[in-house]
């Protein structure tokens, strides 16, 4: 049975930092030791069974930590269980209905055989870094949209298939 779970992301203003860790509760209530860590700071994932790598995104791309933390450890991660999630939609829209991995995030999931991606819905608030987000704010398109029921969900249906594995 998988035992160790790194759930890895990369963020800007902490909102897809909020979700990896919601994601990571779930898996430890699950009876799962799962550990999350901001993408950057990890230097080896040698000792995980499985990972989950989320990134928000910014302009149709994964967080750069995101990516550069898929690319630095590719091999490894092909050689585990693996589950990719996105957040950032400023609107209802991954409440809604599914909505895909950007490209860039496609390509990584064919060449790691990633199990499966979902996209939450964002968060951009008061104080956020960056001239886009404030520019977003000022035209008033920011709120939060994620639906941390969905990403309970979510988590436990990585838990269950970890732990029937």
């Amino acid at each position: 049975m998988t035992r160790r779970v790194l759930v890895a992301y990369g963020t800007t203003n902490g909102s897809t930092a909020q979700i990896a860790e919601a994601v990571t509760q779930v898996l430890c209530k699950e009876g799962l030791t799962a550990e999350v860590r901001p993408a950057p700071s990890v230097t080896d994932i040698e000792t995980y069974d499985a990972v989950v790598v989320g990134g928000a995104l910014y302009a149709g791309r994964w967080h750069r930590d995101a990516r550069r933390f898929v690319r630095r450890h590719r091999r490894a991660l092909a050689e585990r269980p693996l589950w990719f999630f996105s957040s950032g939609p400023l609107d209802a829209s991954a409440s809604e209905r599914n909505v895909p991995p950007v490209s860039g995030v496609r390509r990584a999931m064919d060449r790691l055989g990633v199990r499966e991606h979902v996209t939450f819905g964002g968060c951009l608030e008061a104080g956020a870094r960056g001239g886009v987000a404030r520019m977003i704010l000022r035209n008033g398109k920011g709120g939060d949209f994620r639906d941390f029921p969905a990403i309970d969900a979510w988590a436990q249906r990585i838990a269950e298939e970890l732990t029937t594995a």
